[in-house]
Formats: structure tokens, C-alpha cells, sequence
């Protein structure tokens, strides 16, 4: 089926052909033939009223140039709704000046008190001396970990007090080159490894004004996390997997799928930790999904709606 739109005074000629659930619009100003024609291709979505809300959350801005190109390409040519920075990381420069490019997307505050990767080390931004190792940084973990013993910080004297200068600094300064940040959530569960640490978040997120985005905070905002069998899988059964996924998304409900975008490259395939070796690899097939037209179009057919945390915590 073919309908032919034809603006007065007859200077534009809008055609637009149905195929099943193709459309495509072709746009064409005909008394102006150097104009070029403009086409778009998209196809025919649901429009539930009661849709299910889907947040796709990017993790780890700064901790590599890598990590930055990916997690704006997944914004901008994806379906990605909110980042998450980390303030003391290295890349952190430049993710505020790509972030304050593209000042639609929303941004939370990734605090860190931790250092994972074996090649590329940050350090607090704060004296804090009990979340520091004997070289300075940040432990490498923050739970137990036989491959780095003694280097993860419940393995040592970590101090009350140190953490929440720490988190402080990292919020004051996240707000100061990002002011339109909105939430807080946790890398690595820096936000909720004791009661303490969870309380002590939380009232100093209500200072600041910005919103708690952990599991509780998530259930009390009905807010579930969604997810699917990564491991060991190829790049295209991984797109399946999250098309998968979205096929078990209930009307009415709001979800979080979290994960890292980035590029397979020599600056990625240097950055891993004992038991992550696969970065670069995995980190590449999220980028992939996150931009796929395969899942855009998934996305679409099921009426699913994309949201980002300060949509969805503003309800």
C-alpha cells in the first residue's frame, strides 16, 4: 500500500509504502531537484498502553577512552538510556566534556572504591588512607578474592569515615563538571556491602539531592533487573539472547538491564583481571547489541518502552 502526501504549495512529496510491518518515507522537494531525497526505513511497532518500561543502563564511563566512544555510540545510534561514571577514573576528563555534548542523557554517579584492572590502576580523591593499598590506589576488590589475597578492602582495616569523605568528594566533584546528575549507584557494590553502608548512602544521597539506584531503592520504586546467558556465547546468539529477554518483559512493569559497553581493540584487550580475561571481546558484543537494528526492531514490535533512571525514579 502506497499514500502520497503533497504539501501545499505542492513543493514536497511525501510518499510512504507499507510492506507488511515495513514503512518506508521518502521525502522529495520536487520543484527543487537538488535537494536530495530523503528516505527513512523503520517498521510497524505496538503502541501498548500499558507497556512494559525498559532502562538500559551503560556502566563504567572513564575508566577508558574505549569505554567512552562506546557508551556514547550506544546512546546515540542505540537504545542505552543512562550512564554511569566514575569520577576518579582515569578517562574521566574526557567523558565530562562527551557527556556535556550530548546533554539529553541522563548521568549517575558510579562511586568507586575500588581499582579491578591489572594494567591501568586510579586512586582516590581523598587522603582516605584505609581504602588504599601500599602503592596508593584503590584494593583491586572489595570482597574476598583468592586470586588477589589480602588486596580487597573487607580483607583489611577500612575505616567509616574514609568512605564517606570519599563518596562526598565523588559526588561534589561528579556535580561540579556534570550538574545534571541524577542518581548514585554503585560499582563493583560499593553502595552495599554492610546495613551501615547502605543507610549512610542513602542519607547522604537525600542531602545532595540525587536518588539511590541499588537493589532496595529498586524495589521500592518497582524497578526488577532483566538479564540473560552472556557467558560463552557468540555475538549473534548473544543478540538473540537479550531479543529473548525482552519477550519476557510483563505489561506494567519497569525493568534495569545493566552492562559495559565497549570496543574490542589494543587499548581494551590490555585492560582485564585474573578471571575477566574476555574484555574486550564481551564488551565489543554489548556495543553491538546495544546498536543493533535487529534489537531496535525487537524493541519496537513489542511496544516496549525505553526509559532512563530519572524517568523512572521521577514517576
Amino acid at each position: 500500500m502506497t499514500l502520497r502526501y503533497i504539501e501545499s504549495p505542492h513543493t514536497e512529496t511525501i510518499t510512504c509504502t507499507f510492506e507488511n510491518d515495513k514503512v518506508n518515507i521518502d521525502i522529495q522537494n520536487i520543484f527543487n531537484k537538488n535537494q536530495k531525497r530523503t528516505i527513512f526505513k523503520g517498521i510497524i511497532g505496538n503502541n501498548l498502553v500499558n507497556a512494559p518500561h525498559l532502562i538500559i543502563r551503560g556502566d563504567d564511563m572513564g575508566y577508558s577512552h574505549s569505554g567512552n566512544e562506546a557508551l556514547i555510540k550506544s546512546y546515540n545510534d542505540g537504545i542505552e538510556t543512562s550512564i554511569e561514571v566514575i569520577v576518579p577514573s582515569p578517562w574521566f576528563p574526557e567523558a565530562v566534556k562527551l557527556l556535556n555534548q550530548n546533554p539529553k542523557i541522563d548521568v549517575g554517579l558510579h562511586f568507586a572504591i575500588t581499582s579491578e584492572w591489572d594494567n591501568i590502576k586510579w586512586r582516590p580523591i581523598t587522603e582516605c588512607k584505609s581504602l588504599r593499598n601500599s602503592d596508593g590506589y584503590f584494593y583491586p576488590m572489595l570482597f574476598h578474592n583468592n586470586n588477589y589475597p589480602k588486596q580487597a578492602i573487607l580483607d583489611n582495616d577500612w575505616k567509616m569515615e574514609d568512605y564517606e569523605k570519599e563518596l562526598r568528594a565523588q559526588i561534589e566533584m561528579a556535580l561540579k563538571y556534570i550538574p545534571r546528575l541524577s542518581h548514585i549507584s554503585g560499582h563493583m557494590g560499593s553502595t552495599g556491602f554492610t546495613p551501615e553502608i547502605k543507610e549512610l548512602c542513602k542519607r547522604v544521597a537525600k542531602e545532595y539531592d540525587l536518588k539511590m539506584v541499588d537493589a532496595d531503592s529498586q524495589k521500592d520504586n518497582n524497578i526488577a533487573y532483566t538479564g540473560f546467558e552472556f557467558k560463552d556465547k557468540t555475538t549473534e546468539e548473544r543478540i538473540e539472547g537479550f531479543i529473548s529477554m525482552l519477550d519476557k518483559l510483563e505489561s506494567g512493569k519497569t525493568y534495569v538491564f545493566v552492562e559495559h559497553p565497549g570496543l574490542d581493540n589494543d587499548e581494551l584487550r590490555a585492560i582485564s583481571h585474573i578471571g575477566y580475561e574476555d574484555v574486550a571481546k564481551g564488551r565489543q558484543d554489548v556495543t553491538t547489541i546495544f546498536t543493533s537494528e535487529k534489537v531496535k526492531e525487537a524493541i519496537l514490535k513489542k511496544g516496549i518502552q525505553l526509559v532512563s533512571y530519572k524517568d523512572a525514579l521521577n514517576k
